[in-house]
């Protein structure tokens, strides 16, 4: 995207196209002939802009809602971008810390902006740096595009050069993409995490996000890492350090939605808790989130549900009762193969199942391949009933369980 063209997005001329462009057909076989009317009423450079634009605001609306309408953005901006779902649970944090003791929070490498405009909604005053001029630039027009200039600023400079001491607190959000694709190397961050983490420590606190499959031996001693989910994905991971990092250590946050009143529900571990027992199975599945299994807080979820661990390697809890949390989904066992397609086919015909949901952990069964084993295609046959099956394994003993999901909270 040419930074000349960008600029004049947020100008008379530039709204105008860009109207336009939210109108017109954006699919990939229309998208010539849409550009070439815009092109008869707009400059060229202004139009491949404004295109650009509008494609990426349909894409953003998952992460940004209708915010995403009023934004701006890069192809690698969006892609890294926090959700602002988890911007707004992160940013409460900071406003809580930063209502007790004031200042700024120096945000080096801010993308586009998804953490800085969350902070200010909360009325955190924030300085984002961030080294490329483009992706700057969008920081900055995104600030004002929300009126949010008064609160937070972007300029362009090299984050590492910066002096976190002056600052209240800093966020970090490094690198983690190449033109090769994601890096799951802390080391290979850009910059790498050491050199984040040793910038964020000069100032009295901080946070630096990761990605969430970061090695539980990468993570600095003296911090606390967050885990979080949203809608049953594991999102990212942050490092919570100074007074901004709590004394539990690690953390998991699962949130329900990208809706913005859709609470969120922290779990921390307890203190001497042993690891859970082993048992059979019981009445109830439990399929901890993927914040908690990240977090290491699979036996907090089973203490919680008064359960256990069929195999001690499998993160699957089953217990007698069913108990609501947030921390896992629960289903209801109706019964429990030795795995066997010949089995299982035989079983699902005689439930008449037209809808089948596969699950599995521990297990390695080609979902697809039996899926079309068992008679089932990717759509789902008419009339009959719907049937959740669990492929997993006690030891080396494959098992099948099927399964009822419970609706949450039952």
């Amino acid at each position: 995207m040419d930074i000349e063209a960008f600029r004049a997005l947020p100008g008379p001329a530039g709204r105008a196209v860009l109207a336009a462009a939210a109108e017109a057909d954006l699919s990939e076989n229309a998208l010539l002939s849409t550009a070439a009317r815009l092109r008869e009423r707009y400059p060229a450079d202004l139009v491949a802009a404004a295109l650009t634009q509008a494609r990426l605001r349909v894409r953003a609306r998952a992460k940004f809602g209708p915010d995403a309408d009023l934004m701006y953005f890069t192809p690698d901006g969006l892609e890294q971008a926090t959700r602002a779902r988890v911007a707004a649970h992160r940013a409460h944090r900071f406003a809580a810390y930063m209502d007790a003791c004031g200042g700024v929070v120096l945000e080096m490498g801010c993308g586009i902006g998804a953490d800085l405009i969350a902070r200010a909604r909360l009325g955190c005053r924030g300085e984002g740096v961030e080294r490329d001029a483009l992706t700057a630039a969008v920081a900055r027009a995104n600030v004002e595009a929300l009126g949010l200039a008064g609160l937070a600023s972007v300029r362009e400079g090299d984050a590492t050069r910066e002096d976190p001491a002056g600052y209240a607190a800093v966020f970090a959000d490094p690198g983690r993409r190449t033109g090769r694709g994601r890096v799951f190397d802390p080391r290979a961050y850009e910059p790498p995490l050491g050199t984040v983490m040793d910038l964020a420590a000069r100032a009295p606190a901080g946070c630096v996000k990761v990605a969430p499959g970061i090695p539980h031996d990468a993570i600095p001693n003296g911090v606390e890492a967050e885990w979080i989910s949203v809608g049953g994905d594991v999102k990212e991971a942050a490092l919570w350090l100074g007074g901004l990092a709590g004394t539990a250590g690690r953390r998991a946050t699962v949130i329900r939605s990208d809706d913005p009143d859709a609470p969120a529900a922290t779990l921390t571990p307890e203190p001497g808790l042993d690891k859970p027992d082993v048992r059979p199975w019981g009445r109830y599945l439990y399929e901890p989130d993927g914040a908690v299994i990240r977090a290491h807080l699979v036996a907090e979820v089973a203490a919680q549900v008064g359960g256990g661990l069929a195999d001690p390697r499998i993160a699957y809890v089953t217990a007698d009762a069913a108990v609501a949390t947030p921390f896992a989904a629960a289903y209801e066992i109706e019964d429990v193969l030795p795995f066997s397609v010949k089995r299982l086919r035989g079983e699902l015909r005689r439930r008449d199942v037209g809808i089948l949901t596969i699950k599995k952990r521990g297990s390695a069964v080609d979902v697809d391949r039996l899926r079309r084993d068992l008679g089932f295609t990717s759509r789902a046959r008419r009339g009959g009933s719907e049937a959740t099956v669990v492929l997993t394994r006690v030891g080396r003993a494959p098992v099948a369980l099927l399964a009822r999901p419970l609706p949450a909270g039952e």
